[in-house]
């Protein structure tokens, strides 16, 4: 289950978190992205090792390795949500065709066409009101296994656990509905 602000700091981050999401996902706006961060942003995307550091290089990996990559039926679902004193934590599960080269999850890898799920952990930092940084991981073996990528039994033992994740978090009615 979420969870919701129970402080008004707790609410302005999430607010913060928000109106950054919005600028990354519906408007793709690498401007109005960066308004939502701090002077000195860092991204990273610690299994593809993609993302910036700094005002340029965080507008560049934005303008041309995300936002002309996502796939139209990016999906992100949120599961739980944490506060800290500066830092929000957000488990969601994210869903996708691979229906476009994605370096800055998949580097190299061309499109397979396959359909993919996973459990992604966002670690965002706030200051004064704005996003200081993003630290997002997932298990990059169980992604490379559900595309064809990856051929091994360790790897092919993480495929289910979104959805399972999914049906223990939402309860199975809400996650077939989900779905």
């Amino acid at each position: 289950m979420i969870q919701s602000p129970r402080t008004p700091d707790e609410q302005s981050m999430l607010i913060a978190w928000q109106q950054h999401a919005y600028t990354k996902f519906a408007l793709r706006d690498p401007e109005a992205t960066l308004a939502t961060m701090t002077e000195n942003p860092h991204v990273l995307l610690v299994p593809s090792r993609t993302g910036g550091e700094g005002r340029k290089a965080v507008r560049d990996f934005y303008a041309n390795a995300f936002f002309p990559n996502i796939p139209l039926d990016l999906e992100l679902t949120p599961l739980s949500r944490l506060f800290g004193r500066s830092h929000l934590i957000e488990e969601s599960m994210a869903r996708f065709t691979h229906s476009m080269r994605m370096d800055w999850v998949l580097p190299g890898l061309e499109p397979t066409g396959r359909h993919v799920e996973f459990v992604l952990v966002s670690i965002v930092g706030l200051q004064e009101g704005k996003v200081a940084f993003e630290r997002l991981y997932w298990d990059q073996a169980t992604v490379l296994s559900q595309l064809g990528a990856l051929n091994h039994s360790v790897a092919r033992a993480g495929i289910d656990s979104a959805a399972t994740l999914l049906q223990m978090t939402m309860g199975k009615k809400e996650a077939l509905q989900a779905w």
